[in-house]
């Protein structure tokens, strides 16, 4: 795995978990910005041909 791959994915992986905290506590703002941030690197990886999985469900 090269380094933007394991960097996107890190990040996707930090972006999805505050967009949960965010949804839990009711903060709109933040999670109207994590989404957006996660369209960001998704459409990035795309772009560089890197598969990313959407967050489990657990």
């Amino acid at each position: 795995m090269g380094e933007l791959s394991r960097t996107i994915r890190e990040r996707l992986d930090s972006a999805y978990e505050s967009l949960r905290h965010a949804h839990a506590d009711g903060d709109t703002y933040l999670a109207d910005i994590r989404q957006e941030e996660i369209k960001e690197l998704r459409r990035i990886a795309a772009n560089h041909d890197i598969g990313v999985e959407p967050p489990r469900c657990d």
